[in-house]
C-alpha cells in the first residue's frame, strides 16, 4: 500500500489549559485534494502548522512525505503559505521567490520563478514591489512561494480568502494541475463551495476533533425534487431523480403545468453546519 503523503496518528495540542487538538487522524494520499473545514477555533491551524513542522504535537505522530513533519527531509518535500504570511514590502516578486529558493535549496533558477509568476497569473509583475500589490496579487505571489522546489506536500492555510472570483477560478485550476501531477494538497478554507468544488475528501473538525469525513458527495444528502407549476413550486420531498418521469407525468395527467423540474440535494454548507452543530 502506498505511503501517505500526509499521516497524523492521534495528534494532540495543548497551549497550557487549552486543548486545541484532542486526538486527530488524518491521512493525505498522493495526488489527493484533502478539505480541511471547521469553525473559528477548531484547530484547523494548528494542524497545519503541525503538518508542516512549525508547531510540535504535544502527542501523537505528524509524518510528512515518509519523514517526521519538521524534519529537514519533511522540509524539503513541502509547501506551505500561512494565513496570515508577511512579505517584505520593499521586494519585488522576482526577489521574493529567488529568496525562498534559496531557503528551499532549489536549483530551479530564473526559469522556475518565470513558471510560477506565470502559473499564478504575475507573469507582468515580476519586478513590481510586494507593497504596491493588492492582497489578492500577494495572496497568488504566496502559492507560488508555497511551489517553489516542486515539493510532494502542499498545505494552504486560506489560500483563496482575499482573491475575487476569477482569482479563485485561476487558483482552482491551479489546485487541479497539481492533483495531476501527483502532488498531496492539504486546503484549509471557510469557502464552503470553492472546497465542494476541487477537492477529493472533506474533513471536518470542531473543538479539536474530527466529527465526519468524506467525499462531498458522500456527506450530502438528496434533499427530494421540486417542479415549478402555475400557482407556484411544489417541493416533494421523498421523490429522487428516478421518480421525475413518472412525477411530471402524473402531474400533467391532473392538469398541471410544467415550468421547470430541479432535483434537490443539499449542499457542503448544509452539511458542514449539521455536523458541526450535532458536535
Amino acid at each position: 500500500m502506498p505511503t501517505p503523503a500526509l499521516a497524523l496518528s492521534a495528534v494532540r495540542k495543548r497551549y497550557g489549559r487549552t486543548e486545541a487538538l484532542a486526538g486527530v487522524d488524518l491521512e493525505v494520499a498522493e495526488g489527493e485534494l484533502v478539505g480541511l473545514l471547521g469553525p473559528n477555533g477548531a484547530g484547523k491551524s494548528t494542524l497545519t502548522k503541525i503538518a508542516c513542522g512549525l508547531v510540535r504535537p504535544t502527542g501523537g505522530t505528524a509524518v510528512a512525505c515518509g519523514h517526521r513533519a519538521g524534519s529537514v527531509a519533511a522540509r524539503a518535500a513541502t509547501g506551505y503559505l500561512a494565513e496570515l504570511f508577511r512579505f517584505p514590502g520593499w521586494a519585488t516578486a522576482d526577489e521574493l521567490l529567488e529568496l525562498h529558493q534559496r531557503l528551499a535549496r532549489s536549483d530551479g533558477g530564473p526559469a522556475e520563478r518565470g513558471e510560477l509568476l506565470e502559473l499564478v497569473g504575475l507573469a507582468d509583475a515580476r519586478t513590481r514591489s510586494v507593497e504596491t500589490m493588492s492582497k489578492g496579487m500577494q495572496q497568488r505571489l504566496g502559492i507560488a512561494q508555497a511551489l517553489i522546489g516542486s515539493p510532494r506536500l502542499v498545505l494552504l492555510d486560506e489560500p483563496t480568502s482575499a482573491l475575487d472570483p476569477a482569482g479563485r477560478r485561476l487558483v482552482r485550476g491551479i489546485l487541479e494541475g497539481m492533483r495531476e501531477r501527483g502532488v498531496a494538497v492539504l486546503l484549509n478554507s471557510h469557502l464552503l463551495s470553492e472546497v465542494e468544488l476541487v477537492c477529493d475528501r472533506v474533513v471536518i473538525i470542531a473543538r479539536g476533533r474530527t466529527v465526519t469525513e468524506g467525499a462531498p458527495e458522500a456527506l450530502t444528502r438528496a434533499g427530494g425534487v421540486e417542479v415549478d407549476l402555475d400557482g407556484g413550486t411544489r417541493h416533494f420531498p421523498d421523490a429522487r431523480r428516478e421518480d421525475v418521469p413518472e412525477l411530471i407525468a402524473r402531474l400533467v395527467a391532473d392538469g398541471e403545468q410544467i415550468y421547470g423540474v430541479r432535483v434537490v440535494r443539499e449542499t457542503l454548507e448544509d452539511a458542514y453546519l449539521e455536523a458541526v452543530e450535532a458536535r
